[in-house]
């Protein structure tokens, strides 16, 4: 398939050359979600010191979307705050993808702030 024609330079090269991917090394907070529908996954680690995010690391397994936009939602998460994080919705993931979704891609896309918002949820669980 040529995925030139169906995407974006921006989220190509996100999927081609993603940021953050890996494991994070004394992470404390971490989620996992999965799209039974597709079969997407994406892990998160991060690290978060005085209510900020200051690291954050993917892992992900799934299409060229939910895979560029766990790299892309990685990358605005890094230096936020808790709150800003929780306040990511749809439109912010619409606004980094630069790309109309119907409701099954969408959810692709979604997957990512998913994570994060998960992984923050379960810090301050455990805080």
């Amino acid at each position: 398939m040529d995925y030139k024609n169906l995407y974006n330079e921006k989220l190509l090269d996100h999927y081609n050359h993603p940021r953050n991917k890996g494991v994070l090394e004394n992470a404390n907070a971490k989620s996992g979600v999965y799209n039974p529908s597709c079969g997407d996954s994406i892990s998160i680690e991060g690290k978060i010191e005085d209510d900020v995010l200051v690291a954050c690391k993917f892992q992900a397994s799934g299409c060229v979307i939910s895979c560029a936009a766990a790299s892309m939602v990685t990358d605005k998460s890094i230096t936020k705050t808790i709150d800003q994080i929780m306040a990511f919705d749809k439109q912010t993931v619409l606004g980094l993808l630069q790309l109309e979704l119907g409701p099954t891609r969408l959810r692709c896309g979604l997957l990512a702030i998913e994570a994060v918002q998960n992984a923050v949820k379960e810090y301050q669980k455990d805080k």
